[in-house]
């Protein structure tokens, strides 16, 4: 492989500036321009996108700025010969800084003050809605990069942490890891569920009736994983039925979340945009894999995070 040009597609702007990508991928012996739909491609070009386009196939290698890669046919990017590689790895600060604001805002009731402010209303929750996350336990599913980054936080808030690790393989911070099949188990005794895994076959529709009615009723679903990962329906009923007393959800099974949708008015139920990884070093995040790959080109060693 030897790559002439690196091609930032405009759909990067759904994470950070593609001028920024470029910008910070300057001073490499190659070609770095911003493109659009109109752009084609060949052997010689690197493509820096956030969603997939066919053109890209035409290209080497095709770079995502997301750890989650499912939009993208990874068959299809094998049966091209056509590298994708993607930006796992790079979220082991932002995603778990934003996890804690979420464990923090709940146990403090942080969100409802918020709320009330708006309403310049001066009124305290009961005695019994705030807690301490010292001593509660936070079961993370998914202990890659995200959520071992989670799991060293709540370990150093004081919190009993447990995971969920297809491998088994133990993890600094977590006392104890579970199989998948021990999911339930994992999940029965936690204030804290928290997704961290990848959208896979396997995963799709992982948190269904039977395992929110397997957790504590004044337990929490935080979701930083992908929205299909969580049974709509299922989570709708457990909120209604009091199953579990709330969640905070950064992916959607829409995006973005339309207006008249049930979760909106929900106050036990925190919203963000998809932004747990936001933060205005993202663009240098995803240039310097871009440039470390380049490096491993010119040295032929293998592309860091290749998925096809």
């Amino acid at each position: 492989m030897d790559i002439a040009r690196i091609a930032v597609h405009d759909s990067v702007a759904a994470a950070c500036p593609p001028a920024g990508v470029a910008e910070s991928l300057r001073g490499l012996d190659r070609s770095v321009e911003v493109v659009g739909d109109d752009a084609s491609f060949d052997a010689g070009d690197c493509v820096v996108t956030f969603s997939p386009r066919e053109a890209f196939l035409d290209a080497a290698w095709v770079h995502g700025v997301r750890a989650g890669y499912d939009a993208f046919d990874v068959s299809a990017y094998e049966a091209a010969g056509t590298a994708l590689t993607n930006s796992t790895g790079i979220h082991g600060d932002t995603v778990p800084e934003t996890v804690v604001g979420y464990l923090t805002a709940v146990a403090r009731r942080l969100h409802v003050y918020r709320d009330r402010q708006r309403q310049r209303e001066w009124r305290q929750e009961p005695y019994d809605a705030a807690f301490t996350l010292s001593g509660e336990r936070v079961c993370v599913v998914g202990l890659g990069t995200i959520g071992r980054g989670v799991a060293e936080r709540a370990d150093a808030l004081g919190m009993e942490v447990v995971g969920v690790r297809r491998s088994g393989d133990p993890v600094d911070g977590v006392e104890r890891v579970y199989a998948p099949d021990d999911l339930r188990a994992a999940a029965a005794d936690a204030r804290f569920v928290v997704l961290c895994c990848p959208l896979t076959e396997e995963t799709e529709g992982l948190v269904d009736a039977a395992l929110l009615d397997a957790m504590r009723a004044d337990a929490y679903l935080v979701n930083v994983a992908r929205g299909p990962v969580v049974g709509e329906d299922a989570l709708l009923a457990a909120l209604d039925d009091g199953e579990i007393a709330g969640a905070a959800l950064d992916a959607h099974w829409e995006e973005p979340l339309p207006p008249d949708h049930p979760l909106w008015d929900r106050e036990s139920v925190l919203i963000t945009p998809h932004v747990a990884a936001a933060t205005n070093r993202y663009h240098e995040d995803v240039a310097a894999l871009v440039r470390e790959n380049v490096e491993r080109i010119s040295r032929g060693d293998p592309l860091q995070n290749r998925v096809a």
